[in-house]
């Protein structure tokens, strides 16, 4: 059985959450449900449409299995999930005027994981055009598209060294952003007023530059010590985090002021504030 991480699809500006599950995707069907109905409670609406069906003698649920996929609270939580083909069945159960045209975008969803599978380098593209989409600007997306592989690289010599569960994860990213930043992730959230958003995606450069010399750092340390198992790899993240810890100290030093920064990019983009930054800098020396 071989499943990667959550990730996300729009359709017409809902998230549907999807996982590559058995060489397949998985869709997340209360997501699917509230995008079709707009309803408030799209997990009621699942529940009722499952009993409704069930008394004639129709078994959604059946074509469904339990992922765990990311949730609105930032833990990994099971929820009922499917492939295309099921996918079709429940949503013949539904009644939406979007149901035509949410059938052609999952058939284009699963082209593109086949186009991506082929050549890599369009997932990265695709990544890229979403963040532009978002307000970024190519500087920033070049470096968060960076850290997302030098991310993957750490998590996979973990993986391959005996990390297991979902909280040791946790707690070895804790510990390098704990000596990295003087914060866990949770805390630098709570320190930018964020909530179900994703933390690197609110980060400046200089904050993303820093967690990529944290990790990358914790990985050399433990190819290099061929660190085996939680304690070992605790400690080489502890260490990792302490050297951009240490670089990150030095750096405000020079410059006199904390580069730790509550701001996020929920009211402005990322490029937005760049350019007015970059104003504010031409002013003052006029």
């Amino acid at each position: 059985m071989k499943t990667t991480p959550t990730q996300l699809s729009v359709f017409e500006g809902q998230h549907i959450r999807k996982i590559w599950h058995n060489d397949e995707w998985y869709f997340s069907v209360i997501d699917v449900v509230g995008a079709l109905t707009e309803s408030s409670n799209p997990r009621n609406y699942w529940n009722m449409l499952k009993t409704r069906e069930e008394e004639q003698g129709i078994e959604l649920y059946t074509n469904c299995v339990q992922l765990k996929l990311l949730a609105d609270d930032g833990k990994m939580r099971e929820t009922d999930c499917a492939n295309t083909e099921a996918l079709f069945r429940i949503i013949q159960s539904i009644p939406s005027k979007k149901a035509e045209p949410f059938k052609l975008w999952l058939a284009k969803v699963g082209y593109e994981r086949v186009q991506e599978i082929e050549n890599p380098e369009l997932a990265q593209q695709r990544m890229k055009e979403i963040y532009k989409a978002k307000g970024y600007s190519d500087s920033w997306i070049e470096k968060r598209v960076r850290g997302i592989a030098i991310r993957d690289e750490l998590t996979d010599q973990w993986k391959n060294r005996g990390t297991q569960t979902e909280r040791e994860f946790a707690i070895l990213t804790a510990e390098i952003s704990k000596a990295t930043f003087g914060m866990t992730p949770n805390e630098y959230k709570d320190f930018k007023n964020l909530k179900k958003e994703n933390l690197r995606d609110h980060m400046d450069d200089m904050e993303l530059v820093l967690t990529m010399l944290g990790e990358a750092t914790t990985t050399r340390l433990t190819t290099e010590r061929d660190s085996q198992q939680f304690p070992e790899l605790k400690k080489d993240a502890k260490d990792g985090g302490d050297v951009a810890g240490s670089a990150r100290k030095d750096i405000e030093h020079k410059l006199g002021k904390s580069i730790v920064s509550e701001d996020n990019f929920l009211e402005q983009s990322e490029e937005q504030k760049r350019i007015e930054h970059g104003k504010g800098k031409l002013s003052k020396s006029i």
